[in-house]
């Protein structure tokens, strides 16, 4: 089925690489109900769904895409949703932000499905995605300093410097300290040591305790969230949540199609500039996107985190069922994330660590022009001060037409682009937000 033999490979190499793989990323599975529960939904409802969503689209990558890369929610996304989507919008609640995450999946999928997505990942321009994902990388790493009192909010500037000796501060620094280390000296699973090497710290000076056990079944308390998709469609036009639609379908086609592209060309998987059977592999996080948003989680990416598996070996959809298999065990020791995640600091330097690596992608902006550097920059800028991902999106489309018109390279700019900064405009201008 995976054809070892053809990519010179064997079953000992793809299970260990899956391993490596699944240690890179496995954070995610603490510091995701973290972000979300902060919007209302319950723990133990996230915990399972961000398992669900990873083994749903991960299998679908090993079965029928054959490439050693893995899906789970992505970073990023799901800060978006829970502080800048949901008590927004005419205050909604996370069960219609939810039905946002679904539309956007079904969208995805389609896309997937048509030549169309190929024509809108070659719209946008390149300096507005760079832009996009150093702003994310910036917004969540400004939510770990503040999740752990390293940052609070000042009367006068807004943010100002917390007070370093409190425990959580404290406790959050020397973990970051840890985790760098572990990175800088290239340790595989570096941010799920540092979690495990803080945790311990916690543990000894009594800041985290293990009252309900380390093990237990799954649970769903809300059920299934989306049960009806006629439904979910009719929340999204109720609370006019299109700008949180695209801006959900946008950042995570840009995000996964990237990932899936640098992680195949690591892994020695393209044929020149194409990728074999890219349908199905971006079908995977369409599907899981939509899988997800189903049992209560945001959207999921395909995971740079792969590429540590690669760098172990793996080259085929072996490494990726090595991963779900690894995801459905982690699915019993819900009771020892939940006390892990009610620490902050014990997942903040993830927040702030997975940020900077999101930041690097300004090298790629080109800053010697003011074109294509200012909405840049915009989006750079808006996202972590407005505390909104789709804002800073908006503001980045309005603002690259403009000032393309205004240099006279009106005819550079893609129909799509002034499509969009038009949409968005009117969005801003008159819509809810």
């Amino acid at each position: 089925m995976f054809k070892l033999k053809d990519y010179q490979t064997n079953v000992k190499t793809e299970v260990l690489a899956g391993i490596t793989t699944f240690l890179t990323m496995v954070y995610i599975v603490v510091v995701n109900p973290v972000i979300l529960s902060d919007a209302g939904v319950p723990f133990e409802q996230v915990f399972t769904a961000t398992i669900i969503a990873a083994v749903a689209g991960t299998l679908w990558m090993a079965l029928f895409a054959n490439y050693p890369i893995a899906i789970a929610p992505g970073m990023g996304l799901n800060a978006y949703f829970a502080y800048s989507v949901v008590g927004t919008h005419g205050n909604i609640d996370y069960m219609t932000a939810f039905a946002a995450v679904f539309v956007a999946g079904i969208i995805f999928i389609i896309l997937s499905l048509t030549p169309f997505r190929k024509k809108l990942i070659e719209a946008i321009p390149e300096n507005l995605k760079h832009g996009i994902t150093a702003g994310i990388g910036l917004f969540i790493a400004f939510i770990g300093l503040r999740l752990t009192g390293i940052i609070t909010s000042h009367p006068t500037n807004l943010v100002a410097l917390g007070d370093l000796h409190q425990p959580s501060a404290v406790l959050a620094l020397i973990g970051l300290a840890v985790t760098l280390v572990l990175m800088v000296l290239n340790v595989n699973g570096a941010m799920f040591f540092g979690m495990i090497a803080t945790g311990l710290i916690a543990f000894f000076t009594g800041q985290l305790s293990f009252e309900q056990g380390f093990v237990s079944l799954p649970s769903l308390p809300d059920g299934l969230i989306i049960a009806n998709p006629l439904s979910a469609f009719a929340e999204v036009f109720q609370h006019s949540l299109y700008a949180v639609v695209f801006s959900f379908l946008l950042v995570t086609i840009f995000d996964t199609t990237g990932t899936m592209i640098g992680v195949a060309q690591q892994a020695g998987l393209m044929k020149g500039n194409t990728m074999p059977r890219a349908r199905e592999a971006l079908l995977s996080d369409s599907i899981a996107t939509t899988i997800g948003a189903m049992f209560g989680t945001s959207p999921t990416s395909a995971y740079i985190e792969s590429s540590s598996g690669v760098a172990a070996g793996g080259r085929t959809g072996l490494t990726s069922l090595t991963v779900a298999g690894l995801f459905v065990l982690a699915a019993f020791f819900g009771p020892l994330v939940s006390a892990v995640s009610g620490l902050s600091a014990i997942t903040a330097p993830a927040l702030i660590i997975v940020g900077s690596l999101m930041m690097g992608s300004i090298s790629h902006i080109k800053w010697n022009e003011l074109d294509e550097a200012f909405p840049a920059f915009l989006i750079i800028l808006s996202m972590p001060l407005t505390s909104s991902i789709a804002t800073g999106i908006a503001l980045g489309f309005i603002s690259y037409p403009l000032m393309k018109i205004v240099k006279g390279k009106w005819r550079d700019v893609h129909p799509l682009v002034y499509l969009f900064a038009v949409l968005f405009f009117y969005q801003l201008a008159f819509l809810p937000h």
